[in-house]
């Protein structure tokens, strides 16, 4: 799914300019976006479990490309969840180790993009969940 992503990187993106311009605004919008990205990553999780062994995919792909793509979302899914739980005890951002929660949301973000690179490729290369073309696709670099 798609919405948790913009909320993540969104929340990111509004934490940073928060955090240089001293804006409660901002923060606030920030705690909202990940609030809505944790709820969204988690759902998105939940039913990526469930569809796991429904997708399509030649045992190959299913190595190089899913199994990774499932581990990164699922470690995603915790940090996000990890670091709203810290963002609502802190309302609306934590004051101490600011800079390691700063730093904590930009690699969530790495490792969004790490994770949807492993997704897409297996969408848009190896026909996972359509019938575009006959099944399976050996995996191949």
């Amino acid at each position: 799914m798609h919405f948790p992503i913009a909320f993540l990187f969104g929340a990111t993106l509004l934490y940073f300019v928060a955090a240089f311009i001293d804006n409660q605004s901002l923060t606030w919008a920030a705690l909202w976006m990940l609030l809505l990205g944790a709820i969204g990553a988690a759902v998105s999780s939940a039913t990526g479990l469930y569809a796991n062994e429904g997708v399509m995919v030649a045992p190959s792909v299913r190595d190089a490309l899913l199994n990774h793509h499932k581990q990164l979302m699922i470690g995603v899914t915790a940090l996000t969840v990890i670091l709203t739980v810290w963002a609502l005890a802190a309302r609306p951002m934590p004051r101490r180790a600011r800079w390691a929660f700063l730093a904590a949301l930009a690699a969530i973000c790495l490792l969004i993009a790490r994770g949807a690179d492993y997704g897409g490729r297996m969408v848009y290369d190896y026909n996972a969940g359509g019938d575009a073309c006959g099944q399976p696709i050996d995996f191949s670099k």
